[in-house]
């Protein structure tokens, strides 16, 4: 079974990369699969990968969280204050404490006052916005840079490496060769695609995006195969049952929230430490929200998250990176929506065949129609690509059974 499905894996990534590729050649649009784009989604994927892990934990042990975009607020600001204050890895710390403070208002708030999570995730949210307004007006007004609306720039920034051999990276001094830069200048057929999207994975890489990478393994694994993992989820699946068994819900549940709130807060750090320089009013943009959608879409699975934000990102990034790209975007989605509407016709799924043929369709036409690209339609263009990918996504979605159901340790149920 295992076999059999890593080559059907397989088998979709090579049609992927093909269609890719003769899309490229096609509209001979480099930029569809450049290392600059490649690199550019990777840092925008980051903040969308640690929301939508942030949301994951806190379903998991049966608590919605929708003040996940307040919480990642507390982490663009207290980061942009502890990089400015004593450096950027301090303020990736501070950045997590001040998420992890979210955190535990959502915990006291929903686990020990049973109010309603949605409505404090909402509070959360709101104190989120106008409390950090507050804070800049006591600490950054008068401070030079700084403002209201914006913190003084931080004096440093976190490291890049290079990957030796592949991407130029440097041994005990010695510059290595740039062997996949070398292949992606060569364009071919789908070896050039290849050689681009390697190289924008491997080059000018931040540490803190290897940190939020690692944080996907470490979460199925530690949700999946420990102890702990299993009892958390298991307040999310049965509080009722595992309260039955000895399983103190509520502390598991405050667990949940603080990492949750955590890896919100880390997301937000790296929009004011990694993306930027300054904390910035605004600077999540609603990506809080684009994670609970990446949660969604994942199926409450860390795997299914990183492939939600990545296509996010990736839309986003040849919005910045290459948008005289878009219509080739167009024909990209045309292409993929067609190899998917055949797939879902001989698997007999009539919803998705509805579903693919629509986007096949618009996406076809708006190919075909528009030569220029209106301003306003470039910048939605990530939430569109966001709002397809889930209206078209082919799976069984499966929520943990009681997230969102409020839970009182002793009462009859």
């Amino acid at each position: 079974m295992t076999q059999s499905k890593n080559f059907r894996l397989f088998g979709l990534i090579s049609v992927a990369l093909a269609i890719v590729s003769s899309v490229r050649l096609w509209t001979d649009q480099d930029a569809l699969t450049s290392s600059d784009t490649i690199g550019t989604a990777l840092r925008l994927t980051v903040p969308i990968l640690l929301a939508g892990m942030a949301g994951l934990w806190a379903e998991r042990c049966g608590v919605l969280n929708i003040g996940i975009e307040g919480m990642m607020i507390f982490g663009t600001w207290f980061g942009a204050w502890g990089a400015w204050q004593y450096g950027p890895w301090v303020g990736l710390l501070f950045a997590i404490l001040g998420g992890m403070f979210g955190g535990l208002v959502h915990a006291v708030a929903t686990v020990r006052f049973n109010i309603d999570q949605v409505i404090s995730g909402v509070v959360i949210n709101l104190f989120a916005y106008f409390g950090v307004r507050y804070l800049s007006e006591l600490v950054y007004v008068g401070k030079k840079g700084g403002g209201i609306s914006q913190s003084p720039p931080q004096k440093s920034a976190l490291p890049k490496f290079n990957l030796p051999v592949l991407s130029g990276g440097e041994i005990a001094g010695w510059k290595s060769p740039d062997f996949l830069g070398w292949l992606e200048a060569r364009r071919w057929f789908i070896l050039g695609d290849l050689g681009g999207i390697a190289r924008g994975l491997t080059h000018s890489i931040s540490w803190a995006t290897v940190i939020a990478i690692i944080v996907v393994p470490v979460s199925a694994w530690v949700l999946w195969r420990t102890r702990f993992g299993l009892r958390l989820r298991s307040s999310g699946e049965s509080p009722v049952a595992a309260e039955s068994l000895g399983i103190k819900v509520n502390r598991l549940r405050y667990y949940g929230l603080l990492i949750s709130g955590g890896l919100a807060g880390l997301a937000g750090g790296t929009l004011s430490i990694v993306a930027s320089s300054y904390y910035r009013q605004g600077q999540t943009a609603g990506r809080g929200f684009i994670g609970l959608a990446t949660m969604i879409f994942g199926n409450w699975r860390p795997s299914g998250i990183l492939t939600g934000a990545m296509l996010f990102g990736y839309a986003e990034g040849i919005k910045l990176v290459a948008s005289d790209s878009i219509t080739a975007l167009f024909l990209l989605i045309a292409s993929m929506s067609g190899a998917f509407l055949i797939y879902a016709i001989i698997r007999h799924k009539r919803n998705q065949v509805l579903l693919t043929l629509s986007a096949f369709l618009l996406s076809a036409i708006a190919y075909r129609t528009i030569d220029t690209v209106p301003e306003s339609l470039t910048q939605s263009l990530p939430y569109v690509v966001t709002l397809i990918v889930l209206a078209t996504a082919n799976q069984r979605l499966r929520p943990p059974a009681m997230a969102g159901v409020p839970f009182r340790p002793g009462e009859p149920h």
